[in-house]
């Protein structure tokens, strides 16, 4: 009877620790695309400095740095041979040409992320979230942020003081067909505000991380719950 009243504690005991530490899951790829100037950077900026269990998919380019851009932290700055070197081996888990320019998220540290439980965000386009749905689609959550008004975009686009009027003209008519794919996107934000386009934000990554099959722990959680009744 002792031994029998000793065994419920120690799995009680168990009980007790996971829920303390949390019970364990697998990361998830959380996509935030949109036209230029709709807003998915400033997002993906506030996400990163308020969650500290997501980080960014610094994926690898050839298009030229830009002011203030480092390399390793907003992209890895690589020559196309290098690029094509790294796509024709698999080692991109997707890639993608945009105004002459390619860019691919690196495999490796994705992969790492996801199994340690840590969230993994992509600021890419449609072709890349299309090429990331094939190869790994339990793991993938979209959200497709929309301007306003086509008004406000191009406002936002010339606030930047990035690009010249004949690349703000360009990106003013690539946006048309970015915006055509958003139906096939997991959710969809109007940014009309920043502060509420980024509570949505939180919101779907809170709701998508309590999904069960992402909780990789809950089977043993529940069957050491059951265990002690």
């Amino acid at each position: 009877m002792a031994g029998a009243r000793t065994a419920k504690r120690k799995v009680a005991g168990r009980a007790g620790r996971l829920a303390a530490r949390g019970i364990a899951r697998r990361g998830l790829m959380l996509v935030l695309s949109s036209p230029s100037g709709a807003g998915k950077t400033t997002l993906s900026r506030k996400l990163l400095k308020a969650d500290k269990s997501v980080e960014l998919s610094v994926s690898v380019t050839t298009r030229p740095r830009r002011a203030g851009e480092k390399h390793g932290r907003d992209y890895r700055f690589i020559q196309k041979p290098q690029f094509e070197k790294m796509r024709a081996a698999g080692e991109l888990l997707e890639s993608a040409e945009v105004f002459g320019n390619y860019y691919g998220t690196p495999r490796a540290p994705v992969e790492r992320a996801l199994a340690a439980g840590r969230d993994v965000l992509f600021d890419i386009d449609w072709q890349g979230t299309q090429q990331l749905r094939e190869k790994v689609k339990d793991d993938v959550v979209t959200i497709f942020v929309l301007p306003p008004s086509t008004a406000d975009l191009e406002k936002r686009l010339r606030t930047r003081a990035q690009d010249s009027d004949a690349v703000i003209a360009s990106r003013m008519a690539k946006a048309a067909d970015e915006m055509s794919h958003w139906a096939e996107y997991d959710y969809v934000i109007i940014n009309k505000d920043i502060d509420q386009a980024f509570a949505e934000v939180r919101a779907i990554l809170a709701a998508e991380r309590r999904k069960r099959e992402r909780q990789t722990g809950l089977t043993d959680f529940v069957r050491n719950l059951q265990a002690k009744l």
